[in-house]
């Protein structure tokens, strides 16, 4: 069951990381610039469009009656993680733009795909899954950069980070993101059938339009001297950051689970959409309300993080597979 899951993410994820290395021996320059910022803007329009069109508004609606659930699992991610990367860039072992993406990082909504595969292979609420996270998203296309704004604002990131949200930002959330979300669930009516059955398709556009911002944002990163700027110690100080920040926030949802006798379908819920952090909204946002010189050092943790979580939860979901299936015997 592990392997099927990796044979998912695995491609994505090294393709995600030649996509930096290609950013960095080959960043766009001079006249490509301007042309892969415009192709950048395009790619974030369509995928916040695809999200729209693919949240149901029946999976919602069945599984919106399991509130303390839901609660549960919005506190975690709106409330419990921006509080720990409040904590975290307070430590004097990063500053900057580092420090923005550690606390951006926190801010994001869950994911969707990751969070109900793995409940699904852990045998928890599916249906629940589906509704805790998909209201996650939905909430958090406009909650995201509300956050940005109140806890970025005015130096909130531990030595100033030229983050949080203007005018001319707000404005390009509502044409970028907010926008192309409604008219996109609006239209599912119209097009849902059709996404439905073209899944690969859909699936190859949203994960291309996130290569595409990760590249010109890492590629204008580096032409800023991204790599100057940070070094193996930093790297390493940022990787062991995320997997500090899931051990806890793991522990602290599946304890909440225990303290609220929830069921052990319900307690695999809170435990997966609870814990992650989406990387297909994370990318696009950061691109929209940071400086296109700091956007790459910004959704660097997001990345790594990411990556951690989808192993973390690979593991754990099989665990509980397994042990349901001993317990059923």
């Amino acid at each position: 069951m592990l392997r099927r899951v990796f044979s998912v993410f695995e491609p994505f994820i090294l393709t995600l990381v030649g996509t930096v290395v290609l950013a960095s021996l080959l960043p766009p320059r001079g006249a490509l610039v301007p042309l892969f910022n415009g192709a950048s803007t395009v790619g974030i329009v369509l995928l916040f469009f695809l999200h729209g069109a693919k949240l149901s508004r029946e999976a919602i609606l069945a599984g919106a009656r399991n509130w303390r659930l839901h609660l549960a699992a919005f506190a975690a991610t709106y409330v419990l993680f921006p509080l720990l990367g409040l904590g975290f860039t307070a430590l004097p072992v990063i500053s900057g733009p580092v420090a923005a993406g550690m606390l951006f990082l926190t801010l994001l909504p869950s994911t969707v795909q990751s969070s109900i595969a793995f409940t699904s292979i852990a045998r928890g609420n599916v249906a629940a899954a589906v509704c805790s996270a998909s209201l996650s998203n939905l909430i958090g296309v406009i909650l995201t950069p509300a956050l940005v704004a109140v806890l970025m604002q005015g130096g909130g990131t531990g030595g100033g980070t030229g983050g949080g949200v203007t005018f001319a930002s707000v404005e390009a959330i509502f044409m970028q993101l907010l926008l192309p979300f409604l008219i996109g669930h609006l239209l599912r009516p119209v097009i849902g059938n059709w996404v439905h059955r073209h899944k690969k398709l859909v699936t190859l556009v949203d994960r291309g339009s996130i290569l595409l911002v990760v590249y010109t944002a890492f590629g204008a990163a580096v032409v800023e001297g991204l790599w100057h700027r940070l070094g193996p110690v930093e790297l390493a100080t940022i990787l062991i950051l995320c997997s500090l920040l899931l051990a806890i926030v793991l522990a602290a949802t599946w304890g909440a689970a225990r303290l609220m006798r929830l069921s052990r379908e319900d307690a695999i819920v809170l435990l997966f959409c609870g814990s992650k952090k989406s990387l297909a909204s994370g990318v696009p946002m950061a691109g929209v309300l940071f400086p296109a010189s700091q956007v790459g050092l910004v959704i660097l943790p997001l990345m790594l993080f990411h990556q951690l979580q989808l192993i973390a939860c690979a593991i754990i979901a099989r665990r509980m597979a397994e042990s349901s299936t001993t317990a059923g015997e």
